[in-house]
């Protein structure tokens, strides 16, 4: 009989060791779990501001500010437009020289590569 109360204490130590570690995995899950939410809210909260922040810097009035005081650009009017034609067979190859400093790709329109058309 002693041999029998022997083995179911060990039994009984064995599940109580068993439930002591889920309890303490348990924790451990808990608290990650926690994190993870305050994490996922925080971001949650990044990602409103940066939408505020687009929409707010992507307002047309706030560009057309940009673009007239930085940059010294003009609505454009027909008034104000102005059209170059050239005879066709005009332009030729010699009539522009390239300069040599930078070279020309074939990306680069052809009123920057010769100093802009005014």
């Amino acid at each position: 009989m002693s041999r029998l109360n022997i083995f179911l204490l060990i039994v009984v130590m064995g599940c109580a060791l068993s439930v002591v570690n889920a309890t303490n995995q348990q924790r451990q899950i808990f608290i990650q779990l926690q994190r993870a939410q305050s994490q996922e809210r925080q971001l949650q909260q990044d990602y409103s501001q940066l939408q505020y922040q687009q929409s707010a810097l992507s307002k047309t009035s706030r560009i057309e500010g940009i673009a007239t005081d930085s940059l010294k650009m003009q609505a454009v009017t027909t008034g104000r437009t102005q059209y170059l034609t050239l005879d066709p067979g005009a332009a030729t190859a010699e009539d522009a020289p390239v300069p040599t400093s930078a070279p020309l790709s074939a990306s680069t329109p052809l009123a920057t590569r010769h100093g802009g058309v005014r």
